[in-house]
């Protein structure tokens, strides 16, 4: 994920996320984009071919600061019992604030679904290797069960991935941000050694 990107890339991404997170990607344009950024349409069209070629950009951007925030949590020095527990919350809560800051474009996200999918396959994989070695480490150090940890990271991972919709729209219950502590216990129960 460490992709060198333009100072200037990076401003055309910004701009028009925050222009489809006020409008929506319908009614948004390339020049609107062009307009905003202060920059001509000959730069934008460098950089991107079209609107959808624009709107995938700011769907991958989005995507890697939370695989960013995911890294950042395995780096940390801390049990893996605690670590992955820390990882779910930021897993989770990192889904909802970049769907919630991004305004009329959540709607584009929903509707769109495949599209975030497929720009999210990178990320599941890099997430997956992060989950793996915390299992992996839990179990060197006597504190998850010995287990397929290949097989157990993918269930974890859709498990998270299941529980996303419903906790932006909040679906599941109001009190599910309060007693989420109680979920990730509840899914623990399974690999911690006891």
């Amino acid at each position: 994920m460490q992709e060198k990107i333009s100072k200037t890339k990076k401003k055309l991404i910004e701009v028009a996320r925050e222009l489809f997170a006020v409008r929506g990607k319908k009614d948004v344009t390339m020049n609107d984009i062009a307009e905003q950024s202060d920059k001509g349409r000959r730069t934008l069209y460098t950089y991107f071919k079209s609107k959808d070629d624009i709107y995938k950009a700011v769907i991958e951007n989005e995507l890697k600061i939370i695989a960013d925030a995911l890294t950042d949590i395995s780096k940390r020095d801390i049990e893996p019992y605690d670590k992955l527990k820390i990882h779910i919350y930021a897993h989770l809560d990192s889904i909802k604030n970049a769907v919630t800051r991004n305004g009329s474009l959540r709607a584009d996200f929903f509707k769109d679904i495949f599209e975030v999918e497929r720009s999210r396959r990178k990320i599941d994989l890099i997430e997956l290797a992060l989950i793996m070695n915390i299992l992996k480490d839990g179990i060197e150090k006597g504190q998850f069960k010995s287990m397929d940890t290949e097989l157990i990271s993918v269930v974890i991972l859709n498990a998270l991935k299941g529980l996303e919709v419903p906790y932006i729209r909040q679906n599941i219950s109001s009190k599910f941000d309060i007693n989420k502590i109680d979920v990730v216990e509840f899914i623990f129960n399974g690999i911690r050694e006891r």
